[in-house]
């Protein structure tokens, strides 16, 4: 009977299509029960949450208050592993190339998407080698000074600078951050000769601003605002559109007449790019509870930080449309990396 000759003979062609068509279903079904089981039993070991800045700057202070309350969120310790270096394109590249299972994550700035504008060979794409979670906070940026500075506000400080062209110098917790991009803007429509000193991280680089060994920075305000409280720094300025309630009295740039210097700060998580949507979504859904709880948004806020957790979809499109911005405000000012 001809079923039973094809069923019987290897050789033939329509039982070997027919066999590879089973084995693709199959493999299919798989793959799709491993997907479903992964995500229903995740995490069932700790996860990893790479942050590409030292410890103590405004990255690592946001992630370390999301991280903290992940982990009794989820039953699993969340490891932080900070891999500072090449404005955070080094952890960043780690999480890029780590398996796709939801357990190695990152926590980065938004200065993740200006890097494709300002470096010519990267080893990964920022939009492309990941799928974002979420959006998990923004915050503004802040102008701080010594506190033993006799510049007293903005309208000195650019005085002290016109007075002395090419002797003065800000500093950014690296190239390309949100930071990095307000001072550049800063400085252009100030009409300042100054140089810019990019640091490994906000830590190393307000300690020279309080020493005085730069004149002035544009900083996240996460890592300086305990500063300022504490005596340590002065703000003159914050980029945000009304005045910070913890600073009431120091002004907006707007203020001041430099609307163009509006930048803030955003810190997001993102995973690798072939992560399966059902566990973003899973992830998603935790971080967001975290960022819900009045103990996390208290904290957050203590660090000028405001909460966030839009949904993977819509952070997605919001990267794209960030990652324009920037590459525009990297153009006008000219900024070029090797």
């Amino acid at each position: 009977m001809e079923p039973c000759i094809l069923a019987q003979d290897p050789s033939n062609p329509l039982r070997r299509r027919l066999l590879i068509g089973a084995a693709g279903a199959t493999l299919g079904t798989l793959c799709g029960g491993a997907k479903a089981l992964a995500s229903s039993d995740y995490p069932s070991k700790p996860l990893r949450v790479v942050i590409p800045y030292p410890p103590g700057g405004p990255t690592d202070i946001v992630g370390r208050i999301v991280a903290a309350t992940l982990a009794d969120k989820l039953g699993q310790s969340v490891v932080i592993d900070n891999r500072p270096g090449a404005s955070g394109m080094i952890g960043a590249d780690v999480v890029a190339k780590a398996a796709p299972d939801g357990y190695v994550l990152l926590i980065n700035v938004s200065g993740q998407l200006v890097n494709p504008a300002l470096y010519a060979n990267m080893s990964h794409d920022p939009l492309k080698d990941f799928r974002g979670i979420t959006n998990l906070a923004s915050t503004p940026i802040q102008l701080v000074i010594s506190a033993n500075s006799p510049v007293r506000s903005v309208a000195d400080l650019i005085a002290l600078v016109r007075s002395q062209p090419g002797r003065h110098n800000f500093a950014s917790s690296s190239n390309g951050t949100p930071g990095h991009l307000a001072g550049e803007v800063f400085k252009a429509a100030a009409k300042l000769d100054v140089t810019h000193i990019p640091y490994k991280g906000s830590a190393p680089a307000l300690t020279d601003v309080i020493g005085g060994q730069v004149t002035y920075m544009l900083d996240s305000m996460p890592s300086s605002i305990s500063l300022v409280k504490g005596g340590k720094l002065r703000a003159l300025a914050v980029t945000s559109d009304q005045r910070v309630a913890a600073l009431p009295d120091v002004p907006t740039f707007a203020e001041l007449g430099y609307p163009s210097v509006n930048l803030t700060t955003w810190y997001g998580m993102w995973a690798p790019a072939q992560t399966p949507p059902e566990l973003v979504a899973r992830i998603y859904q935790q971080v967001n509870a975290v960022l819900q709880r009045p103990d996390v948004r208290a904290r957050l806020a203590d660090a000028q930080a405001m909460p966030v957790g839009d949904t993977p979809e819509h952070f997605d499109a919001y990267c794209r449309s960030e990652a324009q911005r920037y590459a525009e405000i990297v153009r006008l000012a000219g900024i070029r990396l090797q």
